[in-house]
């Protein structure tokens, strides 16, 4: 179970997306240019008597910030260390096909909104910089 919470939505198809990872929540914001689409969701709680309850909700949740950037050619994936290692090992035994899309994985913790694109703009302007491409943003 998890809830699920959109703001700003543009009828756009954006190249790029950075997504922070954290315990519980993540948020993800596609961006292109000088517009943003910020999605943020929540894993809810609560264990139920039945056995493992926990884990298949944890499942639900990261399966559900999976599928969030499915569309998006390029995500950076930002957050704590021991929140990036737990989506890291679920991706890389259950969302495989995710990998090919994430170009990064940065620690940082605790940014507000406008910090997360910044820093994600920034990102990839450095990394276009070093590999020479053209700009998509």
């Amino acid at each position: 179970m998890f809830a699920y919470v959109a703001r700003r939505i543009f009828a756009i198809t954006f190249f790029r997306a950075v997504l922070k990872i954290d315990r519980g929540a993540a948020k993800i914001v596609h961006f292109d240019g000088d517009q943003a689409q910020v999605a943020t969701l929540l894993e809810k709680g609560g264990h139920t008597r039945q056995h493992r309850s926990g884990l298949r909700t944890g499942h639900e949740f990261l399966d559900a910030v999976c599928d969030a950037p499915a569309s998006t050619a390029e995500v950076l994936v930002v957050g704590s260390h021991g929140a990036q290692a737990d989506f890291r090992r679920y991706v890389d035994k259950y969302r495989p096909l995710l990998t090919k899309h994430i170009v990064a994985w940065k620690t940082i913790n605790h940014p507000t909104e406008a910090q997360l694109v910044a820093f994600a703009r920034r990102y990839f302007a450095e990394h276009e910089r070093e590999a020479g491409s053209p700009s998509a943003a």
